[in-house]
């Protein structure tokens, strides 16, 4: 998993996410300055519950501060998926 110090990268730039996979038991959200961010569905109670295609519902928020799935009514944001 790869983190920043805080909510910006080195560029002094909100992160932003591109993409959201599902892998196994895992979370990864990629994001535009090249980072990874790899996080537990058990750390996400209704992604863990979620179908797969329910899972492939996402959407980017927010220019991509944040990711929101319509289905099952979830929304994280990056800024705290790098906080943990």
């Amino acid at each position: 998993m790869s983190t920043g110090r805080d909510r910006t990268n080195d560029t002094g730039q909100e992160p932003l996410a591109t993409g959201v996979v599902f892998d196994g038991s895992l979370m990864r959200v990629g994001l535009a300055d090249g980072r990874e961010i790899a996080a537990p569905l058990a750390w996400f109670p209704r992604l863990r519950a979620a179908t797969s295609e329910e899972r492939a519902g996402w959407r980017l928020i927010g220019g991509g501060v944040g990711i929101h799935w319509d289905v099952i009514d979830e929304d994280l944001s990056v800024a705290g998926l790098l906080a943990g």
